[in-house]
């Protein structure tokens, strides 16, 4: 008989784990059910389903679409197991194939359609699998479908919108640091040269580059490892607790920035939870959902303690205002929505109105920041050019008189 190891939530709300054997794991299931513990991820021991960790990824933009396909052919009124072999048989990645042919195979044994999707945990989020059991349970899978698509379609956007604020940057600044490095080390040794066999006094803006340009030709080969360490040293420092709070607080007080991105967090906080209200998901169980699709671990903090606060019975309002994160629009209109019963639209006109926030805030970042680079690496290549032309200037004017 096989064994099975399994992760689900008891009646009050607490995981389970555990292991047992069962003939088949549909069996299992309803073995679970019967001791009121809802089964959410049960997996064959020896035969467990991992995806490659090379090339085994399935895009957002992947998802978004199978997605919106799947919610059109089951408001067609095609059968649950068809749609999902046709839409396995149409995947160009082998990846997703293969997770929707194994979702299809749970699905026929007897198995709900979030119960089969949470066994893919890399594939299908909390936030999707909760808001398709939500839509079985109320029987408009259809609707939450639609949902669930335009809500990957516009986090898709607020991405791109945080990959735009982030790595432009970046990206300008690093060439600005190659293009002045290469200048240092191959460019600036023939001025060098050419003034130690002319014996010129230097001025100290040359003797400042040319100090600059030997130790970058003496210590080149542990220059470019050295951005290499930094970088993974930094990723590793990021990957922490502590690390992360650190960066993620430090980002939020940054100029400009950090104003893109608390517009951003309240965009995704919005849209998060409205969509999951909406759907009929419980708000304690979807402001956990929320925190960790948040991005940044202060907001994350900040939803937590939101969360933890309505479980002590008290209301939503104070610790968004508290957190510094969100501003007194948002906590205003959120506690109308609260004593109102309309949360969900309250949350939804929340997001709409940050999304456009969004768009234009990373539009004037980008529009500010490429005339500030342009500028900062014209004055410091100008500086070095000027720097080496200062000692022929001065010789110049010497030979003339």
């Amino acid at each position: 008989m096989p064994v099975y190891s399994f992760r689900g939530k008891s009646r009050t709300g607490t995981e389970v784990r555990g292991e047992r054997e069962a003939d088949t794991k549909q069996a299992l299931v309803a073995a679970l059910r019967r001791e009121q513990i809802n089964p959410l991820v049960i997996k064959e021991k020896g035969k467990e389903f991992t995806l490659p960790r090379i090339g085994g990824k399935v895009k957002t933009k992947e998802l978004a679409i199978f997605t919106r396909q799947f919610s059109v052919m089951i408001d067609a009124g095609l059968p649950l197991v068809q749609c999902l072999e046709a839409l396995a048989a149409q995947q160009e990645n082998k990846v997703f194939q293969n997770v929707l042919q194994a979702v299809r195979a749970e699905v026929e044994g007897g198995a709900t359609l979030a119960f089969a999707m949470r066994q893919h945990p890399r594939v299908f989020d909390d936030l999707y699998t909760n808001m398709i059991a939500a839509g079985e349970a109320g029987g408009i899978l259809d609707t939450i479908l639609q949902r669930l698509s335009s809500y990957i379609e516009k986090a898709v956007k607020l991405k791109r919108a945080v990959k735009s604020a982030m790595v432009y940057p970046v990206v300008v600044l690093t060439i600005a640091i190659g293009v002045i490095i290469l200048i240092l080390w191959k460019v600036v040794p023939i001025f060098s040269t050419l003034f130690a066999s002319m014996d010129v006094s230097l001025p100290l803006p040359t003797r400042i580059v040319i100090a600059g340009s030997n130790f970058v030709g003496r210590y080149i080969i542990f220059i470019l490892p050295a951005f290499f360490v930094i970088g993974y040293a930094f990723k590793k420092y990021y990957r922490t607790r502590n690390g992360r709070r650190v960066v993620d607080r430090l980002l939020l007080k940054v100029p400009v920035l950090g104003s893109v991105l608390k517009k951003i967090a309240v965009a995704r906080f919005s849209r998060t939870l409205s969509t999951l209200i909406s759907s009929g998901v419980p708000i304690l169980e979807g402001l956990e959902i929320t925190a960790k699709t948040a991005g940044n671990s202060i907001v994350e903090e900040a939803i937590m303690k939101t969360r933890n606060s309505i479980e002590e019975g008290k209301t939503i309002v104070e610790p968004l205002r508290d957190s510094g994160v969100f501003p007194t629009m948002v906590t205003q209109m959120v506690g109308v929505g609260e004593q109102t019963g309309a949360l969900d639209t309250m949350l939804t006109k929340i997001a709409e109105f940050f999304e456009d926030e969004v768009d234009a805030a990373v539009a004037d970042l980008l529009t500010a920041i490429e005339p500030l680079m342009i500028l900062v690496l014209g004055v410091i290549v100008g500086g070095i050019v000027i720097s080496m032309y200062l000692p022929l200037f001065s010789l110049i004017s010497k030979l003339s008189m």
